[in-house]
């Protein structure tokens, strides 16, 4: 198998295995047995529940109602017990909450499909996934048999569509289109932060930015049709670098923009540095989750540490960041404060925006305390 991760199980009496795919970095389950039609919901939730994972040999659409059942199941709201635990504290109710969506997550991710090497699902009625597939894993040089998470898969789905149809960007007039495994923009209200704020004046002469981390390259769009005639985008991962590249050339802003892999920051110097890190300091639970969650607080940090030394005399540096991690005890507003102060920095100014997206008004979401107080903030950063 050639070191990929190996799935292994017993069917019809014998010995099988087959490459193991999992985008969130499952390992193979240990346990399988073979599921199909005849099984029940509540038979594949109890199994799954108990760890055991099920290797679909029945009809595609019929797995997909029993994942949707077997999702209702995860979904309900436990009984009320005595002496249920409840949250002291916000920063308790955000770790029971990643605790009880990983558990959810990794018992939905053991209903199974098989693959074959071309991304054709060998069962009955089965959706032509092979593009969605071809595009979520890129060219490779060695395809094989595979099983995967029918969870996994809609999710592979899922970005597909968005990458065909785009997210609309409203100061772009256009729309961004997202890659597999690239954080899609549909927070809009920080790109209208990157849109609105005024820019330094040292750009009317010295027209040149930095995009830190640009995932799609939306930031990076932005500045350039806002005026800024060269912007230099960073990233390290493969796919967002693809992705950048990809949507500005659909913008034809290429003479703009030069998307470099880069370790936060390029070399030289700009008159504007931008940055849009993770916005949680806590440790993401698959390699997916890196667009939200930056554990210790890396990239924040490594960009304040970074800023004053590629910041022209007079530039600006503008961190975009949620509020959210000190509604939920995770980073106080002091400790931010004292990490700018710490490098050399000051703030020039602050531009706040309320977020608007649905859970804001979920009251069933166990964070919803903190998602309702919370600001999305554009930092206005010099050099002291």
């Amino acid at each position: 198998m050639n070191n990929h991760p190996v799935i292994r199980w017993v069917e019809a009496d014998q010995e099988k295995s087959a490459r193991w795919r999992s985008e969130s970095g499952t390992p193979p389950p240990k346990r399988v047995v073979i599921a199909d039609d005849r099984m029940t919901a509540d038979t594949a939730y109890r199994l799954a529940c108990e760890g055991t994972a099920l290797l679909w040999r029945g009809d595609f659409q019929n797995a997909r109602q029993l994942l949707q059942a077997m999702t209702r199941r995860a979904s309900e709201k436990p009984r009320e017990r005595k002496n249920k635990k409840i949250p002291a504290t916000p920063t308790e109710a955000f770790h029971l909450h990643r605790l009880a969506q990983s558990q959810r997550a990794r018992t939905l991710g053991l209903l199974l499909i098989p693959f074959n090497a071309d991304h054709s699902i060998p069962l009955r009625r089965a959706p032509d996934v092979h593009q969605a597939c071809a595009e979520a894993y890129g060219l490779e040089t060695e395809v094989q048999p595979y099983i995967a998470s029918l969870r996994g898969l809609q999710g592979i789905i899922g970005t597909y569509e968005w990458r065909k149809n785009g997210v609309e960007i409203p100061p772009l007039g256009a729309r961004i289109h997202p890659h597999y495994g690239v954080f899609a923009p549909i927070r809009s209200e920080y790109i209208g932060l990157v849109n609105d704020a005024p820019l330094p004046k040292l750009t009317c002469t010295h027209s040149v930015a930095f995009d830190i981390g640009t995932g799609t390259g939306v930031i990076a769009a932005v500045l350039a049709r806002r005026g800024i005639k060269r912007t230099t985008a960073t990233d390290q991962d493969q796919r967002a670098l693809a992705c950048a590249r990809e949507n500005i050339a659909r913008l034809n802003l290429t003479a703009q923009v030069e998307v470099v892999q880069a370790d936060l920051f390029p070399e030289g110097r700009a008159s504007l540095i931008v940055c849009n890190p993770p916005w949680i300091p806590a440790r993401p639970s698959s390699p997916l989750e890196h667009a939200i969650f930056d554990p210790e607080s890396r990239m924040l940090l490594g960009f304040l540490n970074g800023l004053a030394a590629h910041l022209e005399s007079g530039g600006e540096g503008w961190l975009i960041l949620s509020d959210l991690a000190e509604h939920l005890g995770l980073r106080s507003r002091a400790e931010l404060l004292a990490a700018i102060d710490a490098v050399g920095l000051t703030v020039l100014g602050r531009i706040d925006v309320k977020p608007h997206h649905p859970r804001v008004s979920d009251t069933s979401d166990p964070l919803h305390a903190a998602r309702a107080a919370e600001l999305t903030s554009l930092w206005r950063l010099t050099a002291k």
